[in-house]
């Protein structure tokens, strides 16, 4: 049940940021399209990031020490257009058009995903 409120969280954010953020867009021939491809594109987001980013903080610690912690942003800008592209292969109707939407994009999907985290009572997000 967790697994789905956070999947449905994620794609509310990113739904929220193709509104926000030009460059980042959805597309879809009727709403239930674009919903689909919303969770499609949040559960590729969760899955990259939750095999990648790991990896990469271990990997870059270095990097992140020395840029005391900015250099997540652009690693997190990389991680919204490695989402892009595996989305464009399984030909899903999302894109990013370049490092600086992905990097907006990014920042956006992190502050609106942690907003609505902070409105969905954790006994709901921890089951």
């Amino acid at each position: 049940m967790g697994f789905l409120i956070r999947l449905a969280i994620t794609a509310i954010a990113l739904w929220i940021t193709t509104l926000i953020v030009p460059g980042v867009d959805v597309g879809g021939r009727s709403g239930g399209n674009t919903a689909l491809t919303l969770v499609a594109v949040a559960l590729i987001f969760g899955v990259v990031n939750a095999v990648l980013k790991p990896v990469i903080k271990v990997v870059g610690c270095v990097f992140y020490l020395l840029t005391l912690g900015l250099f997540a942003l652009v690693v997190n800008a990389l991680l919204f257009l490695l989402t892009d592209w595996i989305a464009r292969h399984l030909d899903l109707p999302f894109r990013v058009e370049g490092f600086w939407p992905a990097f907006w994009g990014a920042i956006v999907m992190a502050v609106v995903t942690w907003l609505i985290s902070v409105a969905v009572p954790d006994s709901l997000a921890d089951r």
